[in-house]
């Protein structure tokens, strides 16, 4: 049985303010209405498309980082919680991806779980020390790779982090990292 229109615009808005990050396919299959139904829906919630969002939720997310410029992360960074965890996304595009096979290039994977180390400790210089990686997964063209970054243990100068990564609900990367930081004291002393 299908919701009415009213109905369905409130499940919608619910849905979205549950979920910021859920694409306009996830709400067709979970409505059983068109795309096209669903844009509509939005555009008179005034809800913007899903790019606009999850920019907007990152530009709230840069106002936390310390070590990093907000245009030297690589990704969107979704969700920080300095010195304990952060989340980003990225959508592999021709750029990240080898031309013959369009698959995703390493370096771009890295890259992304490397920033997301640095975006998260909240110290105004953090270096990687050392990084242990592995490629579980192909990535490909179009995918949106979500990294999910936690801090394991500190010491006085080191975080350790491991790094998840995922596209949809398949991991397709993971990493351990040791990061060096300089505390505040030191930095201006």
């Amino acid at each position: 049985m299908k919701m009415k229109k009213d109905e369905r615009r409130q499940a919608i808005q619910k849905a979205i303010d549950l979920n910021p990050f859920m694409t306009d396919s996830a709400l067709c299959e979970m409505f059983g209405v068109s795309i096209q139904t669903i844009r509509l829906d939005r555009t008179y919630l005034n809800i913007p498309e899903l790019r606009k969002r999850i920019k907007l939720v990152a530009e709230q997310n840069y106002e936390q980082i310390r070590a990093l410029e907000a245009n030297e992360v690589i990704g969107d960074l979704i969700q920080v919680a300095p010195n304990e965890s952060a989340q980003s996304i990225i959508e592999v595009t021709e750029e990240s991806v080898f031309a013959k096979t369009q698959i995703a290039r390493g370096h771009v994977l890295f890259a992304q779980a490397n920033s997301l180390c640095v975006a998260l400790i909240h110290k105004s210089t953090v270096l990687t020390q050392e990084s242990s990686i592995k490629f579980i997964e192909k990535v490909k063209l179009h995918d949106t790779v979500r990294a999910e970054a936690h801090v394991t243990d500190q010491t006085t100068h080191h975080y350790f982090i491991k790094v998840n990564s995922y596209v949809k609900d398949t991991l397709v990367f993971q990493g351990t990292f040791k990061m060096f930081y300089i505390s505040e004291d030191e930095a201006n002393g």
